[in-house]
């Protein structure tokens, strides 16, 4: 039988000429300071992308609503070149939601011209429009 060798090892009696540093690593209080500084910072960005999310939603709203006070505008001045002066109004089936319009003509200076003012309202509120935009029709304009 071979004979059993040793495992354990001699230290060699050999030191290095520089004293080596102790191994040192993070205190429980860096890595608490370190995850709460980090838990901070997430929750910032958390709250950054909500607020962007909720600020996407209302543009495409107000991008919605923009088209349909254009399309509103585009069969007014389609339907009649000198539309007759007043306010109407009625509602619409538009990107899959219901939208309430409002059309209000005045006259100006020109008496073949009118002056249109297109609101949009959303489903949910009556009294302040997602977009107002304005336009004019009249025979004067259509050369």
């Amino acid at each position: 039988m071979p004979a059993l060798r040793s495992r354990t090892r001699r230290r060699s009696s050999v030191r290095a000429p520089w004293p080596r540093p102790a191994a040192r690593g993070f205190t429980l209080v860096e890595v608490l300071v370190a995850l709460l500084v980090l838990g901070l910072a997430l929750l910032a960005l958390t709250r950054t992308a909500a607020s962007q999310v909720q600020n996407f939603g209302a543009l495409r709203e107000r991008t919605l609503a923009g088209w349909l006070a254009q399309d509103v505008l585009a069969e007014t001045r389609i339907a009649t070149h000198v539309p007759p002066t007043g306010t109407s109004d009625g509602t619409r089936q538009f990107a899959g939601r219901q939208w309430r319009w409002q059309l209000e003509v005045k006259p100006t200076d020109v008496v073949s011209i009118r002056r249109m003012a297109v609101r949009v309202f959303g489903a949910d509120d009556h009294d302040t429009p997602l977009v107002e935009i304005n336009g004019f029709a009249g025979e004067e304009l259509q050369q």
